[in-house]
């Protein structure tokens, strides 16, 4: 499905509409669908679901063989040093006292690449294309963070730009039989800032 930024895959503690709220209206068997990977409540675009619990096992496989192809886009606040590069900056996990938990870059942390191509820019601002090599909660965040340009709206992770996460899970594929591949269209609140960094509607 093309999940909207703000619906959470799944209740939580504080409330809300989930995706998980509708799994009643496909299901076909009493034990299923399921949700076979996460994304970020903020984030929009492509979110599997299995709705066979022999998919649900193929994907979640795929995922942690790192066969899975997980491409998203984000405009983010500056250019990158360089125009592509590889983030390779493993990630931890950090509750803090009163203020929930956020992923930081530690040496002792999970392994985390992500690959990363400018496609477009403004003079403050850039197009990003991200290869997500592993997939750590919340890596496309840190990662861009960490090249001193936060997604535009991620005031977790350092934005200072105010309204909805510019991060779009562009693409999905999967090496099943057969194979899945999905593109999500950038959502409504991303067309304004892509469009300034040169995206076109039939790109």
């Amino acid at each position: 499905m093309d999940k909207p930024a703000g619906l959470k895959v799944h209740p939580g503690p504080g409330g809300g509409p989930s995706v998980e709220d509708w799994f009643g209206l496909l299901s076909r068997r009493r034990d299923g669908p399921w949700l076979a990977h996460r994304l970020d409540a903020d984030t929009s675009g492509c979110l599997l679901i299995a709705l066979r619990r022999a998919a649900l096992h193929a994907a979640q496989t795929c995922f942690a063989e790192g066969r899975a192809g997980k491409t998203y886009w984000a405009v983010v606040s500056g250019v990158p040093a360089t125009p592509a590069g590889t983030i390779d900056l493993p990630l931890h996990k950090q509750s803090r006292a009163g203020s929930g938990w956020r992923m930081i870059a530690a040496p002792d942390g999970l392994p985390a690449r992500t690959r990363y191509t400018v496609l477009g820019r403004t003079d403050t601002t850039s197009w990003l294309e991200l290869e997500l090599l592993s997939g750590r909660t919340h890596q496309a965040r840190v990662h861009c963070a960490s090249l001193g340009c936060p997604i535009l709206g991620d005031t977790l992770y350092g934005s200072a730009a105010p309204g909805p996460m510019q991060l779009l899970a562009r693409r999905l594929t999967l090496p099943l039989n057969p194979p899945v591949a999905a593109v999500a269209p950038p959502p409504p609140h991303m067309i304004a800032a892509l469009g300034a960094c040169g995206w076109q509607p039939d790109r």
